[in-house]
């Protein structure tokens, strides 16, 4: 059995909010079932598995979001062969580490404790639940994404840095060489990909924004959360977070959830008056992140992938990010379809870049996997018929175990968002496990708590200003017409 999750962003305290420790304990709640099914054969028979490859799929420590970068002059699109820059790295997976203490011991016990065990097998196939039961193994794998490349550096600075991890995560990933951004860099990752027909990447390589050619090189994504998300986090908290409303302050805090991040405006635009914040407080927090941007698109770094943009992606940056350069009722809207035309993509699911790769073209993979849009997504790609054989090939989003906030489609340009803790993890099979089914996936939801009533009571609206019923769907045609008018 191979289960995939992915983005669950662990990180210092200093970038956002992760889900709650005992989130951890659905994970594991979810493995022992699943094993448990697992094991249950086509035949109707009982044979217990003894293995279990879970892969991390990135992103798994949010190591370039953290404000500790602001401390000195090191970036991670500065020498990363440096001091500077690798004794960084390792103080902020030391913080993360520490911070995540629980989380990261649930994680460690899947693979070093007996945490999950199955009943042994009668010669006939009858599981034996009153014998001791035995213990399934957890291979755990790590794959690098675009929040914690750094790992895939080289270097003996990296490799202490990695031992860290790999101790502390229990992961079978080798920690003297870079992890894994590439299936193909581990031999041990590729075969338990293999043995369950899936190929699985962390998916950065499908954003401009997050990635630059190459995976040991920083990308633009990078820069907007250090020199322009942490460090006007880092503003608001030291001059202006005294005199905000608190319901504003636990908002603002928030904005590293957003994705895409060209949404963080968009957000603050409605959630600044949401909170009761003064109309000169909101004007105040609009002055500084602009400022912040203007500052952040006069970077020699921002200028450097600007100049190997296929778009004018300054003005396009300026246009999504500044309350200045707000010329459209429907912000929201026009950013995403700048963001779809950088990707030179029509929807912003990655299904399409799916059909694209190799081991799905020649059958050799029935499943694709990618992460880092933090959306679980299920796609039907093909289905191939031959000589009495169907191979069906699905593309899987693998979402993440963060809070996420989405904007509402009634009235886009409104600019509200709605949040949720997210959590899925994806299941595959090899040969006649979990019945000869191939795949499962599990995803939930959880509405946030909130503390306190909003700042201002939301008025029903009256029955009489709706403007108009809701109405069937108009078809094309004589009698699919007919049928939607009720005749």
């Amino acid at each position: 059995m191979l289960v995939i999750l992915s983005d669950l962003h662990l990180n210092d305290g200093t970038c956002g909010a992760v889900l709650p420790p005992g989130t951890m304990d659905l994970l594991s709640e979810r493995l022992c079932d699943l094993a448990w099914r697992a094991s249950w054969r086509a035949d109707g028979s009982y044979q217990p598995v003894d293995r279990i490859d879970l892969v991390l799929l990135g992103d798994v420590l949010d190591i370039t979001g953290s404000q500790r970068w602001l401390a000195g002059d090191a970036r991670p699109w500065g020498d990363v062969q440096s001091h500077a820059v690798s004794d960084t790295v390792a103080g902020v997976v030391d913080e993360i580490l520490r911070k995540n203490v629980e989380t990261i011991r649930t994680l460690r016990s899947l693979a070093t404790e007996t945490t999950i065990s199955l009943p042994p097998a009668t010669a006939a196939g009858i599981p034996v639940p009153e014998a001791e039961e035995l213990p399934v193994a957890v291979y755990s794998h790590y794959m690098v994404g675009n929040h914690d490349w750094p790992l895939h550096l080289r270097g003996p600075q990296y490799d202490v840095i990695r031992h860290k991890v790999t101790h502390h995560l229990g992961l079978v990933t080798p920690h003297n060489k870079p992890f894994p951004h590439e299936a193909a860099e581990s031999d041990e990752l590729l075969d338990a990909l293999r043995r369950h027909r899936v190929l699985a990447r962390h998916g950065d390589i499908f954003d401009p924004l997050s990635f630059a050619d190459e995976r040991d090189a920083s990308s633009l994504a990078d820069v907007l959360s250090i020199e322009l998300v942490a460090r006007f986090l880092g503003h608001i908290e030291q001059d202006l977070a005294a005199e905000l409303p608190p319901a504003a302050c636990r908002a603002l805090a928030e904005i590293d959830q957003i994705r895409p991040v060209l949404l963080i405006p968009a957000y603050l635009e409605g959630m600044l008056e949401r909170t009761g914040c003064t109309l000169a407080q909101r004007n105040a927090i609009k002055r500084v992140w602009d400022y912040m941007v203007e500052q952040l698109l006069h970077l020699d770094i921002v200028r450097k992938f600007a100049a190997a943009s296929p778009v004018d992606l300054v003005d396009g940056l300026a246009s999504a990010l500044k309350f200045s350069r707000r010329d459209s009722a429907d912000w929201t809207g026009r950013t995403l379809a700048w963001l779809a035309e950088l990707r030179g993509a029509s929807s912003p699911s990655y299904a399409i870049h799916a059909l694209a790769e190799a081991d799905f073209r020649n059958r050799r993979a029935r499943h694709i996997v990618y992460g880092h849009t933090h959306t679980h997504e299920i796609m039907p790609l093909d289905a191939s018929h031959a000589d009495g054989y169907v191979l069906n090939q699905t593309y899987f989003n693998a979402g993440t175990w963060r809070r996420v906030y989405r904007p509402t489609q009634a009235i886009l340009g409104g600019h509200e968002f709605i949040a949720a803790d997210c959590f899925t993890l994806l299941a595959f099979y090899q040969a006649d496990e979990r019945s000869g089914r191939s795949h499962e996936t599990w995803s939930g939801t959880l509405a946030p708590c909130h503390a306190e009533p909003p700042a201002r009571q939301i008025p029903v609206q009256p029955a009489a200003a709706v403007a108009a019923p809701i109405r069937a769907p108009q078809y094309a045609g004589g009698r699919g017409m007919a049928m939607a008018r009720g005749y």
